[in-house]
């Protein structure tokens, strides 16, 4: 009896656990093993650019994905909120959910990173050739992937949403020329115009280059600095519609907010599309952004390609050099 009740050693106050049953096939890890699994996890990881040119044919889609503001889209949080009601966004999808369900399936992968040469407002049709983007994944499984057909499965499932072009094998670097590329941009707006435009005053508006003062519009105040800005519109076409509105399709700098500069925002762009029309009131009801251009915005904009690096020796004079003497100098 005393040897049932007597207690296993003890070592520095702890119980040793002598008659701990053995797993077979359990075994701990080797030092090798760890060593291993340790350069595994601190490898950096691979990802894969993919860059393309999107167009977005629908007016309720943002280009990244619209997480909610309160809840960010934490799983544990967004099931108290609100705000979103529990789904975790302010959407269903997006155009880079939408490009990277496909894509993400084909290289294994569900994580991703969308970069676009700039963004378009969710209410804003992107037409024309299309805005220039790149999508990064993030440790992808495999690389064996037919981008013409992941390309054509896109197109497929979104069919009157989204089109994307031109997909192909991209690098890091590419990214910084992207969100860093000054381009201006084409739109076309449908606006309403309360009160009377004379039409000579409308015709010589068109072909104007006019500097703009803006200050930071209130829609954007939460994420943008209270400046004033200085820009440039040029109204290219400008002409009545049948339902009483105006067509107006306007070049803009890059930067310049479109909505406020047709509309003022209560005296925040000077001067409006209002002011220059005689002092009428304009609004914009739809805008579309026709094509990417240049910073100039006299043509297509196209990212500039990363330069060669210079070979060893290619700065060398070509010339031959002197030849050795084999008598002493002096």
């Amino acid at each position: 009896l005393a040897g049932l009740l007597s207690f296993p050693p003890t070592h520095r106050g702890h119980l040793v656990r002598e008659n701990v049953p053995v797993v077979r096939g359990l075994t701990a890890p080797s030092p090798e093993g760890r060593a291993m699994r340790h350069r595994e996890q601190n490898q950096p990881r691979v990802k894969v650019y993919l860059e393309g040119r999107y167009r977005k044919l629908v007016r309720d889609l943002p280009q990244t994905v619209f997480w909610c503001p309160e809840c960010k889209g934490h799983p544990r949080r967004r099931r108290k909120c609100s705000y979103c009601e529990g789904f975790g966004k302010l959407t269903r999808d997006s155009v880079q959910e939408l490009v990277g369900w496909v894509l993400g399936k084909a290289f294994g992968t569900r994580k991703h990173k969308f970069h676009g040469a700039g963004r378009e407002d969710m209410d804003v049709r992107m037409l024309g050739s299309g805005r220039p983007f790149i999508l990064e994944l993030i440790s992808p499984k495999t690389q064996d992937v037919d981008l013409a057909e992941a390309e054509q499965i896109i197109n497929q499932r979104n069919e009157g949403r989204i089109e994307i072009e031109g997909l192909h094998w991209s690098e890091k670097p590419r990214v910084r020329v992207l969100k860093e590329g000054k381009h201006a941009k084409r739109y076309s707006a449908s606006v309403e115009v309360e009160g009377k435009v004379d039409p000579q005053t409308a015709a010589d508006l068109v072909g104007q280059r006019i500097p703009l003062a803006q200050r930071t519009p209130s829609r954007v105040a939460h994420r943008r600095a209270d400046l004033i800005r200085e820009r440039w519109i040029e109204v290219q076409e400008l002409k009545p519609a049948d339902d009483g509105c105006w067509d107006v399709i306007v070049l803009a700098q890059h930067g310049t907010y479109v909505k406020e500069a047709i509309s003022g925002e209560g005296e925040k762009t000077k001067p409006s599309l209002g002011e220059l029309l005689g002092g009428v009131t304009c609004k914009c009801l739809q805008l579309d952004v026709l094509g990417i251009l240049d910073e100039e915005g006299e043509n297509e904009w196209v990212a500039p390609s990363r330069s060669l690096p210079v070979s060893f020796g290619s700065g060398l004079d070509a010339a031959e050099a002197p030849p050795c003497s084999d008598q002493p100098s002096g």
